[in-house]
């Protein structure tokens, strides 16, 4: 079986916020197969470079207020960008630590964003988040389903 990571972050105390750790429980509760492994924190920092280490295929999951749609699934690059000297960084950012300390390229890697709108410290998901999260999950247990890179490419330009 395919060795895949699915890192999902964001702050479930804050709304929106919480879709990408929503996501994470919606896949604990369905267990796709062995050789899948989830990880999940309020958000991306330095040392989850390491965590790339060894993978076949990579997903990050996190709530989007840039996504004009239920979600959009992208291949990510590296890239340094003014996250890298942050607190919180960016997806690109950390292929770009892991490819700097690790000295070869990163495994491939994808980015699930979902559209949130609302933030507000102690709020519950908006509707429209809700029902943007059945469709995440519903895209998730398709890709999982098929848990091959080339499957991953194509679902990118369909959005399935």
């Amino acid at each position: 079986m395919a060795n895949v990571l699915v890192f999902g972050y964001g702050n479930l105390s804050r709304g929106d916020d919480a879709l990408g750790p929503l996501v994470l429980e919606y896949i604990e509760q369905n267990s796709y197969f062995d050789g899948l492994e989830i990880i999940t924190d309020f958000q991306l920092q330095i040392e989850h470079a390491l965590d790339l280490e060894g993978r076949e295929l990579i997903l990050f999951i996190d709530a989007s207020v840039a996504c004009d749609q239920a979600f959009s699934f992208a291949k990510l690059a590296p890239e340094k960008d003014k996250s890298y000297t942050t607190h919180a960084m960016s997806p690109a950012s950390v292929l770009s630590v892991y490819q700097d300390i690790m000295h070869k390229q990163s495994p491939p890697c994808f980015l699930l964003s979902i559209q949130a709108l609302e933030f507000e410290l102690g709020n519950d998901l908006s509707k429209r988040a809700r029902s943007n999260l059945d469709a995440a999950n519903s895209f998730v247990e398709q890709l999982l389903g098929d848990p091959d890179l080339g499957f991953w490419l194509e679902c990118e330009t369909s959005n399935l």
